[in-house]
């Protein structure tokens, strides 16, 4: 009720005249729009005075509709009324609309005509009366009314609009505060005004605003529908059948208008409301729809009218089952959360009353939004709960958000457990709600299918979890990790607490370091419980003093239903018998004993976990019938494996980083369910293997050792039912006698041998199912023939003596290619050739054989970075779409004077006649170019009259010095397809970067010498395979050929191209759409869909605090090139391998420098130019790999630096490529970039993309490698960013880096910006969680430096910095930027605002 208003409106009217008419169409018109209308029904007598509810209901109203009528001024009673009504307008804003029924305004003005009011004899009609009258017409006259015409339903709906906009009319009742709805209005926005979809479902977990938007829809659209309903609460408000119709009475109403209509029964009002639904234009919400039945039940299942919109909220994902063939026309809109500053900014209102949070209150207001993860109504409950009163001292109100947020950590509110618990008690099965349990408490960034392996046998995990993804309970990440809302996981770990609130040892699980200890230090466990979690390292420095005592196997006798139990460097002692025999995951890392205990009773795992275990000989006590899973990572100790055949289901066995194993069991070969073999880093296997003479080591490996405890040999081959199999880092050979043939392992799909030492590879044709092939550091590989044609992936990073790539078809058909570093890479079949001039003879050029002459120039290439980066400056001939291309300095030479010349960027000519006995083999095309920027986007292009339509951007080409003339020269071999008399038109289309200066074309005929001679690239193909091949792939719907590499679709999305480049280019026949995600092979295709799964293949491993999972096919890419769009490549280029990797191979080390200067060409606009320049890159060649050790271990003589750590391992490569270092001439750069490459390749690309922008420039040695500290000390840089991530600490680099920043910032004033992505500041400060380094602590290798690691990783969370998620990623970066530059260039930047600490 508004401002205290018990009506709408009050209708004025002449009884006689409309009362049975337009006044009561009118009446039903308003209350269709959900007004609350006052009409009097009594009729009155004339002479009668206004009775009091009648004085009452004017001044109770908002606004007044005076029905104006012919007999309206005749009656005293209804001029009394009018006269209430201007004076309730003077006197309380009243708004009143007069409505001229069959009436002249002017007559009510002027009072004429039946408005020509007088003073009568009557007791009424005094002169006092008349004259108040008459002013009270006169003043309503003036006002803007309406006066009917044309149809009356029409003229209806204009009053009610009318009404509407003047009291700002709302349906439905909005919160205050509203946050973040505009955005997600609009994301639906094109469902309301254009789709022919009535449908919108609106899903998501509870809390996430879903009924807030659906009544923000209504609010701001419900004006252009007829009719409105909203039916809130569905699910909590329907228990029987009587509820659902009360539901349809309701719903019904509101389509047809007027009161509810009684409805006996269900079915009935099905049949009404599918009626109804035909024939109204009506916006209805259902809100909070839980099953089927609901929705049948209000909507039936009929057609609707299709101007009508129904928008349905709930929980459940898959709402097309419930629609069935309706489905096709509903729109599924998930709910987004709120991001950081929505969350911010909500939480701030109703905690301060403002945008922004009080002083003092900043980093409490951080900790508020990461619990709520962008809940709105947590952030609204909380936010309420903390407000922050002025009547109560600031400090008391501190400590009450701090006593709050502690409390939070253990017990979830009760207001957000109630509506989030909803959702689990709506679950079906009893199965489904243990299956949440289990994960909220111990599977929360787990792998998909690691999960369901483990619960599949007694939760049905699959079907499960599909369950509780619809039920927006959990969601799979990209990555397929099993993902939960915070508060939906502390909701699930309340309802386990509740089981026994005050005892631990009743629940059904414990978690919780503390109480899981106490319930073995105490042997208080019992039946009840199915899972616990230990993790000693945790509990230890959670305790800062803590006495530990020794823990008994008998502390588990008494848990006989235990399924999951995870220990963390966990020892107990007693026998092994008391552990439960119901046991499905056993996840012991660290475990303490050499072999497996013989009473340990291992008959039902599924998954056993012992990486980082003290093992030495792992032999399994018994026969494991159900063991799926078998981790032994990181089992640095571990020697030997005996009968494995006892494990005869297993399908995964990990062993990386088991250095020191020597033997395995021959048995291995009888695993007919393995299918994923990770042997990463076994070298020592495989080095002991080499000894034996004429041994194959996959097919029949022999393994030989001094240690008294291997007796013998023994040999083994590897299964046949391998699908993925990892043999990277292990020091691999090839030769004649033991080829890598993998004969019979045809079911391979994933083949990892990179960092191995063989210089070829047989072919692998054989494996039809091979789809991921990873070669990455195979440093000596020069060749690989004959690839599957059915090979979807293969990366050869850093193959640095690889010189040719062929394929089964002899067609290039990879979906992914990685091949930066290949700077000896010829040739890739079906793809290109990049040949240097100087390896050609004469006959290999043909008519371009005058080339020869000037094969000593030099040319900077660019174009593909992968291409181009560190690869030698000499001429190179591009062979690609069977044409032939080069680029050249400005060099005069007669063999290029061309036929036919043009200033501008196109040319005409029709084909002349050619010379007698001479035939037309193509045509040699000419440009004279300058470059400018860094972003090149250009075609040639050729047209003829007979229908050839040519259009081709080269990979590479040739990149002049500033102000300088290049020559770009192609050989077109379309000679078949002219014919004299053929127009053709040469021209090249300049989207970005290029200046063309000068277009030449010359005609190319065959000598009299040459006619039989197979000339490169000649064909006698037709002219639908124009060029000698088959490129259907890149043929556009019109028919031109869009011989092109890139995805140039991307420069648009990213601003760096303007939509209408693609319309300049092939005119307005097709959309540039066509060409998004445009390929190296063109357009495209259909993934094939054992290829889409492989994409997310995982290993299982365990690492510093949860499971990581590795994405094989992204991993291969990510972990060694970012992807560029338009910026230098330098910028994304990512970190060769994982850092956790401890051992570092010095070959791939070697390696790294040997690349590094020659890889960093373009990393700033400054150093690409002064690289550019042909003088000075032939003066000044240098041996960039000897350099930088020389300087990196120069950096290291003086004092205890932890340089000497990081690089007394780089040798001196035995072989060293010269070239030219674009570095030499800095002395200083302005950001050093610290991070882990791996799991934070996206927030770096984008940082560099906004730093370089900005123009502060980034040292190139932070974005390789091997950049530890040797590569900071030597590029000078003036500060410091530090990307603390999850598994920053994980990677011995990083941390060696951040003590070489840390010792810059004592010693120089070097200026150090934290960045925490999606960490605590406190967890880094306090060595907690992925910051504990535990790791390092078990190892000899690296214990001494661990206190060092933890005073620096301690000193830089002390500094001020910034918090970065996922959600707020582009705002908190443009405050990096902001902040570095104004630190180090105060004048050229504006304050930025403080980080926080």
């Amino acid at each position: 009720m508004a401002n205290g208003c018990s009506y709408d409106v009050f209708l004025s009217f002449r009884g006689e005249d409309t009362r049975n008419s337009f006044t009561d169409h009118l009446y039903a018109a308003l209350v269709r729009g959900g007004l609350r209308v006052f009409r009097d029904t009594d009729e009155i007598n004339r002479g009668e005075e206004l009775k009091p509810e009648i004085r009452r209901a004017i001044m109770e109203s908002r606004a007044s509709v005076i029905v104006l009528s012919e007999n309206y001024a005749t009656s005293t009673w209804c001029l009394d009324e009018l006269w209430l009504v201007i004076e309730q307008r003077r006197e309380c804003n009243h708004f009143v609309l007069p409505v001229f029924y069959h009436i002249d305004p002017m007559d009510v003005r002027k009072q004429d005509k039946s408005f020509d009011i007088k003073v009568q004899t009557s007791t009424r009609w005094t002169d006092d009366n008349v004259n108040r009258w008459k002013a009270a017409l006169t003043e309503v006259a003036d006002l803007k009314g309406m006066v009917l015409s044309g149809l009356e339903t029409t003229f209806l709906a204009d009053i009610v609009h009318t009404i509407h906009n003047k009291l700002d009319f709302k349906l439905v009742s909005l919160p205050q505060n509203l946050t973040g709805m505009d955005t997600r209005h609009k994301d639906i926005n094109s469902w309301l005004k254009q789709s022919e979809e009535e449908f919108l479902a609106i899903c998501g977990m509870g809390g996430s605003g879903k009924t807030t938007l659906a009544k923000y829809i209504i609010d701001s659209n419900w004006r252009t529908f007829e009719n409105i309903s909203f039916l809130e609460d569905i699910g909590s408000r329907c228990k029987d059948s009587r509820d659902l119709c009360e539901l349809q009475e309701k719903l019904l109403g509101d389509i047809l208008g007027g009161k509810n209509r009684k409805i006996p029964s269900v079915s009935h009002g099905m049949c009404k409301i599918e009626e109804a639904l035909q024939t109204k234009k009506a916006l209805i919400v259902l809100d909070d729809i839980v099953e089927q039945g609901q929705l049948i039940a209000l909507l039936g299942n009929s057609m609707i009218n299709t101007q009508s919109k129904i928008i349905i909220t709930t929980r459940v994902l898959n709402t097309e089952e419930w629609l069935g063939p309706r489905s096709l026309r509903c729109r599924k809109y998930k709910m987004k959360l709120l991001d950081d500053d929505e969350s911010l900014e909500l939480l701030c209102r109703h905690a301060f009353r403002s945008k922004i949070p009080m002083e003092g209150f900043e980093k409490l207001t951080i900790q508020a939004i990461r619990y709520c993860e962008g809940n709105p109504l947590a952030l609204e409950v909380l936010g309420s709960s903390l407000f922050v009163s002025a009547d109560i001292p600031k400090t008391d109100n501190i400590l009450h958000w701090r006593s709050t947020l502690k409390l939070l950590d253990r017990e979830i509110d009760s207001g957000i457990q109630r509506i989030l618990r909803r959702s689990y008690e709506s679950l079906p099965r009893y199965s489904n709600k243990e299956l949440f349990l289990h994960i909220a408490c111990f599977f929360i960034g787990t792998d998909l299918d690691y999960v369901v392996k483990i619960l599949e046998h007694d939760y049905s995990a699959l079907s499960g979890i599909k369950t509780l993804t619809n039920r927006c309970l959990l969601s799979v990440s990209p990555n397929k990790k099993v993902m939960m809302h915070r508060l939906l996981q502390e909701m699930g770990r309340t309802i386990v607490n509740e089981e026994s609130p005050k005892d631990p040892a009743k629940r059904s699980r414990v978690w919780l370091n503390t109480e899981s200890y106490d319930v073995l230090r105490k042997g208080k466990g019992s039946e009840t419980m199915e899972g616990m979690a230990l993790d000693m390292q945790m509990l230890k420095e959670e305790k800062n003093v803590f006495k530990i005592t020794e823990l008994m196997t008998d502390s588990l006798k008494n848990m006989d239903n235990l399924k999951l139990l995870q220990l963390k460097f966990v020892q107990v002692t007693g026998s092994y018998e008391n552990f439960s025999e119901q046991l499905r995951w056993l996840c012991w890392i660290g475990f303490h004993l050499r072999t497996i205990p013989s009473d340990l009773f291992m008959g039902n795992l599924v998954a056993l976990d012992m990486s980082y275990s003290c093992l030495e000989v792992f032999e399994p006590p018994m026969i494991l019938p159900l063991l799926q899973i078998l981790n032994l990572k990181d089992s640095h100790k571990l020697l030997e494996i005996h009968n494995i055949s006892r494990l005869p289901n297993l399908e995964t066995l990990i062993l990386w980083n088991c250095h020191s194993l020597v033997h395995v069991c021959e048995t291995i070969q009888q695993l007919k369910s393995l299918a994923l073999l990770n042997m990463t880093g076994c070298e020592t296997l495989w080095e002991n293997s080499w000894k034996m003479q004429h041994t194959n080591p996959l097919k029949e490996l022999k393994v030989s050792t001094s240690d008294e405890r291997v007796k013998g040999l023994s040999t083994f081959s590897l299964p046949p039912s391998l699908q993925r199999l990892f043999l990277n880092d292990c020091y691999l050979e090839s030769t004649d006698s033991s080829p890598l043939c993998f004969s019979i392992q045809s079911f391979l799909q994933y083949l990892n041998l990179g960092n191995n030492l063989f210089e070829f590879l047989p072919m692998y044709n054989h494996l039809k199912n091979l789809r991921v092939l990873d070669l990455t550091w195979c440093l000596r590989l020069k060749w690989i023939l004959c690839l599957p044609s059915t090979l979807a992936e293969l990366y050869v990073y850093y193959c640095k003596s690889l010189e040719r790539v062929t394929f089964e078809s002899c067609r290039f058909t990879l979906q992914e290619f990685g091949y930066e570093g290949c700077l000896n890479l010829l040739e890739i079949e079906g793809f290109i050739k990049l040949v240097p001039l100087v390896k050609l003879d004469e006959t290999d050029l043909g008519h371009l054989k005058w080339l020869k002459e000037h094969q000593n120039h030099k040319v900077c290439l660019v174009g593909d970075d992968e291409l181009t980066k560190g690869r030698s400056l000499c001429i190179q001939i591009l062979y690609e779409f069977n044409i032939m291309s080069t680029s050249l300095p400005d060099i005069n030479d007669p063999n290029m004077t061309p036929d036919y010349i043009s200033e501008s960027t196109s040319l005409s000519f029709n084909v002349p006649l050619g010379p007698k006995d001479r035939r037309l083999k193509g045509l040699n095309i000419i440009l004279k170019y300058k470059t400018s920027g860094e972003d090149w986007a250009w075609f040639t292009k050729i047209t003829t009259s007979n229908g050839v339509d040519l259009m081709y951007n080269p990979i590479v080409f040739g990149k002049p010095a500033s102000g300088e003339v290049g020559i770009w020269l192609s050989y077109w071999p379309i000679g078949n397809t002219l014919k004299v008399g053929d127009r053709v038109n040469v021209s090249t289309t300049v989207m970005n970067g290029l200046e063309i200066l000068e277009c030449g074309v010359s005609l190319v005929y065959t000598h009299d010498d040459d006619e039989v001679v197979n000339e490169i690239l000649e064909n006698d193909m037709e002219w639908v395979k124009i060029l000698g091949g088959d490129y259907s792939g890149f043929q556009l719907r019109t028919g031109a050929y869009y011989l092109c590499r890139r995805d140039f679709f991307e420069f648009i999305e990213v601003g760096r191209l303007t939509p209408d480049w693609f319309k300049i280019l092939v005119g307005d026949t097709v959309d540039c759409t066509e060409i998004r995600g445009w390929r190296k092979t063109g357009r495209p295709q259909q993934l094939n869909q054992s290829f889409i799964e492989l994409k997310t293949v995982k290993c299982i491993v365990h690492a510093s605090e949860s499971e990581q999972i590795y994405k094989i096919g992204e991993m291969s890419k990510s972990s060694h090139v970012g992807k560029t769009l338009g910026i230098p490549s330098m910028i994304s280029a990512s970190a060769s391998k994982p850092e956790d990797t401890v051992d570092t191979s010095k070959a791939s080390i070697t390696e790294t420098i040997d690349f590094t200067s020659s890889s960093l060409k373009e990393s700033m606009k400054s150093a690409t130019r002064s690289e550019s320049s042909v003088s000075e890159s032939e003066s000044v060649e240098i041996t960039s790999s000897s350099l930088l050790i020389k300087e990196m271990k120069a950096a290291t003589e003086s004092g205890d630096s932890p340089a000497k750590d990081l690089l007394g391992q780089l040798p001196v490569a035995s072989s060293l490529s010269t070239v030219a270092s674009p570095w030499k001439k800095f002395s200083c750069f302005d950001v050093y970039l610290s991070c882990d490459y791996i799991f934070t390749t996206r927030f770096k690309n984008h940082l560099c993309d906004g730093l370089v922008t900005a123009g502060i420039q980034i040292s190139p040695y932070s974005l390789h490698f091997v950049s530890g500290g040797g590569y900071l000390r030597n590029s000078e840089a003036r500060a410091s960013i530090v990307v603390l991530s999850e598994n920053y600490a994980s990677s011995v680099r990083c941390l060696d880096e951040l003590l070489l920043i840390l010792e810059r910032r004592a010693k120089l004033n070097h200026f150090v910006l934290p960045v925490f992505y999606d960490v605590e500041a406190s967890d880094v400060r306090g060595h907690q969680r992925l910051f504990a380094l535990r790791w390092y602590q078990t190892s000899s290798t690296w214990k001494g430096k661990v206190d060092r690691w933890k005073a620096a990783l301690t000193e830089v969370a002390n500094l001020p910095g910034f918090h970065v998620s996922r959600n707020n990623e582009t705002s908190v970066i443009r405050e990096i930027v902001g902040t570095v530059g104004h630190k180090l260039y105060p004048n050229a930047f504006s304050t930025p605002p403080h980080p926080t600490k």
